[in-house]
């Protein structure tokens, strides 16, 4: 029996959301200027904490695209275009973003003022903590962003244009060079922008925890667009229950690995019991802190995990979309909780909510308004990746007769093996 592909659900009308962008931007930039004036030093530590934000979905973006070469994957060719354009978001706009970081540097980053009198954690830190050092480090990791997403859009559309292996070998080449580069500049990134924060502090597993955050958040946000463009209808004939279920089950292997790095960075660093290393829990248990510490095992890791244990929820859009919502919501708690107690060791600032919102809003609107002009210049996936009938569920039958010493030609296609999970989409 052929397995129908659209998704049984109406059409989803969103004509009355393409305005939301817009609205955002306004609402966030005044919020934000506002708060320039009024809150200068709070507006920065607000600015930054939204900018790691959408940089760990963007970066997030990149490697699902390079997974989807490095592994040659089937089921990922649909999603592969919307995560190519959000990535891609990395250069100019995020880089445009993070003007204001750099311009005030010395106001966000503690170790900027010890640059004169050094002392011994920062002086063993040279060259990278140093003035020359904290700007060559930030091109330098624009720039390895800019070269692998600009390269995988490329040549993905010329996939489009061609149809050759060409585009194919050059993509899988960009991302075995690429996922070196990757790991090295998003590390670079977490560590010069957040964890450089409280220089005094070591960990070594920082950029993985990073990492770890920055792809879950990826995930949902992916499950979400993957969802709305089915019920749209923009990708139900290219689309299996497949994909939905390895999406969710991508969210839930890492829940569970952002678990295991930050349980495991806290383990170690508490049992070694250094105060160069435990101070930066230790200011963490203070006022609100401890609270907010609380919010994050339990909703960052417990109720996700829980949520998704069963097999057959991940197809059921019901339960995944409120699910998807919260990872949002936890992956901001979380970069709060690292950035947030340099200016305010005492307890969470509820006093600048209103700011933190605001400059959440002004690059969200920015950038979805960036995302939907360059979804709408082309195809909405890959339309001649020599996998897209594989990601649709199909796949050539096993020949079981031999006539001659040959195998009998296959002239049609199968339908892929019973879906896993549910079907109450």
């Amino acid at each position: 029996m052929k397995h129908e592909t659209k998704s049984p659900e109406a059409p989803l009308d969103l004509s009355k959301w393409r305005n939301v962008p817009l609205i955002l931007m306004g609402v966030g930039g005044v919020l934000t200027l506002i708060g320039v004036v009024a809150a200068p030093k709070a507006f920065y530590y607000s600015w930054l904490t939204a900018f790691m934000f959408y940089l760990s979905l963007g970066l997030g973006a990149l490697f699902l695209v390079l997974a989807h070469h490095l592994f040659d994957a089937g089921w990922s060719v649909p999603i592969r275009r919307f995560c190519e354009h959000i990535c891609n978001l990395l250069v100019p706009w995020m880089l445009l973003l993070f003007i204001p970081i750099a311009v005030k540097a010395k106001s966000i980053f503690p170790w900027m003022d010890k640059l004169t009198h050094p002392d011994h954690s920062l002086h063993a830190k040279n060259p990278l903590f140093t003035m020359p050092g904290f700007y060559v480090a930030a091109a330098a990791c624009f720039l390895v962003w800019w070269m692998l997403a600009s390269r995988l859009r490329y040549w993905s559309l010329e996939q489009d244009k061609t149809g050759d292996a060409k585009p194919t070998h050059k993509m899988r080449f960009w991302s075995g060079l690429g996922i070196v580069l990757f790991a090295l500049s998003l590390t670079t990134a977490a560590v010069m922008w957040m964890k450089s924060l409280m220089y005094e502090w070591f960990s070594t597993m920082y950029g993985v925890w990073y990492f770890a955050g920055s792809v879950w958040l990826t995930l949902a946000t992916v499950y979400m667009i993957t969802m709305i463009l089915d019920r749209r209808g923009v990708l139900s004939e290219v689309l299996h229950d497949h994909q939905y279920y390895f999406l969710g089950s991508l969210m839930f292997a890492f829940t569970v690995f952002y678990a295991y790095v930050t349980f495991a960075q806290y383990f170690i660093i508490w049992n070694a019991n250094m105060p160069e290393e435990t101070f930066w829990y230790f200011v963490r248990e203070k006022g609100t802190w401890f609270a907010i510490s609380m919010v994050i095992i339990f909703g960052h890791f417990l109720l996700p995990f829980l949520a998704l244990l069963r097999i057959d929820v991940k197809s059921v859009f019901k339960w995944m979309v409120p699910l998807c919502v919260w990872a949002w919501l936890m992956h901001w708690v979380d970069l709060s909780f690292n950035i947030m107690p340099t200016p305010y060791p005492d307890g969470y600032p509820f006093q600048f909510f209103w700011l933190h919102i605001g400059c959440w809003a002004f690059m969200g609107g920015l950038l979805s308004w960036r995302f939907l002009k360059e979804y709408a210049k082309h195809p909405p996936y890959p339309i001649k990746d020599p996998r897209l009938i594989e990601a649709m569920g199909h796949y050539h039958p096993v020949p079981t007769q031999l006539s001659g010493g040959e195998l009998d030609e296959v002239s049609d296609l199968r339908d892929a093996p019973p879906q896993f999970g549910g079907t109450n989409r």
